[in-house]
C-alpha cells in the first residue's frame, strides 16, 4: 500500500472502545506504524474539537469535526459550514411546541441542550460524554454559528421533523438520535479540504469507520475500512472489514495492508 499518504479515523467505536472509553494500545501501535512510513493521520469525527477528549497523547495532522461542518489544521479553521439561521428558527419554534424532543445545539466551542431524558443519558454514558447543563433555547442569540444538532428523534419521525430543517441533512450511527448538519455537509467535505491543503489525491487516502455517518467517507476514500463492530449496512460500503475495536481492529487492518 505504498500509494496511501493519508489515513482518516472516526473516533467513537473506531479508535475508541465503547467498553473502555480509551484508545487500545494496539491502535496506538498501528498509528506509530503509519507515521513511520511517512503517512499522515487525521481525525474525522462527529465530535466538536473541544470534546475530542478521549485520544490520550495521540497527535493528528488535522481534524474533520462535527461530521465535516468544521475542519481544522494546526488548530486553525480551514473550512466551516454552519446550519442556516432560517432553519434554526423553524426548529426552535417546533421544539417550543408540544412536539418537544431533546436536542443539542453544537457550536465550535460549546453545546446547548434544551432538555434531557433517559435516551440522552444512555448515549452520554455510551460515549463517556460530559454532562451538559440544560438551558433555554431562547438564549440562542445567532451570534455564534450552530454547526450541528444532535437530535433525539426516532427514524420514523425523521421525515416529519426534517420539514423544519429544509436546508439540512441527517446521518445516524445510533437509533436513538440523528446528527443534523447543513445540506451537502459530510465528513467527505472536510477530507477533501484536508487533501487539498496537503496535496493528497483521493486515491491516496484510507478511512476507518463504524457508524452510519461514516458511510460516505468509506465510499470516498481510496480504501474504506469498516470495523468489525459496524452494522451490516456500513460494512457493505467498505473495501475491507477488520475485527472490532476491542479486538485490535485498526492494528489488524494496518498489518494486513502495510506489513505484508
Amino acid at each position: 500500500m505504498n500509494r496511501i499518504k493519508a489515513v482518516f479515523f472516526d473516533i467513537d467505536g473506531t479508535l475508541v472502545s465503547f467498553q473502555t472509553h480509551c484508545v487500545p494500545q494496539s491502535a496506538i501501535d498501528a498509528i506509530g506504524i503509519l507515521r513511520s512510513k511517512g503517512i499522515r493521520v487525521f481525525i474525522a469525527s462527529g465530535r466538536q474539537y473541544a470534546l475530542i477528549n478521549n485520544l490520550g497523547s495521540l497527535q493528528f495532522d488535522g481534524y474533520v469535526t462535527i461530521n465535516g461542518a468544521l475542519t481544522l489544521i494546526d488548530g486553525k479553521m480551514v473550512d466551516s459550514h454552519p446550519i442556516p439561521p432560517t432553519d434554526l428558527k423553524l426548529v426552535s419554534k417546533y421544539l417550543e411546541s408540544n412536539n418537544k424532543f431533546p436536542c443539542f445545539f453544537v457550536t465550535q466551542n460549546s453545546i446547548l441542550l434544551n432538555y434531557s431524558n433517559a435516551d440522552v443519558e444512555e448515549i452520554r454514558q455510551l460515549i463517556n460524554f460530559p454532562k451538559i447543563p440544560v438551558a433555554n433555547i431562547d438564549t440562542l442569540s445567532g451570534e455564534e454559528p450552530i454547526y450541528q444538532l444532535i437530535a433525539f428523534f426516532r427514524e420514523n419521525d425523521e421525515s416529519n421533523i426534517m420539514q423544519c430543517l429544509p436546508h439540512c441533512t441527517t446521518a445516524r450511527w445510533h437509533p436513538l438520535f440523528a446528527d443534523v448538519v447543513a445540506s451537502g455537509v459530510s465528513k467527505v467535505v472536510g477530507m477533501e479540504r484536508i487533501c487539498q491543503h496537503f496535496g493528497i489525491s483521493q486515491s491516496e487516502t484510507m478511512a476507518f469507520g463504524d457508524g452510519g455517518n461514516d458511510i460516505e467517507m468509506l465510499q470516498w476514500a481510496g480504501v474504506g475500512i469498516a470495523m468489525g463492530n459496524a452494522t451490516d449496512e456500513v460494512k457493505k460500503y467498505a473495501n475491507y472489514v477488520t475485527s472490532d475495536v476491542d479486538n485490535n481492529g485498526i492494528f489488524n487492518a494496518v498489518k494486513h495492508f502495510f506489513e505484508k
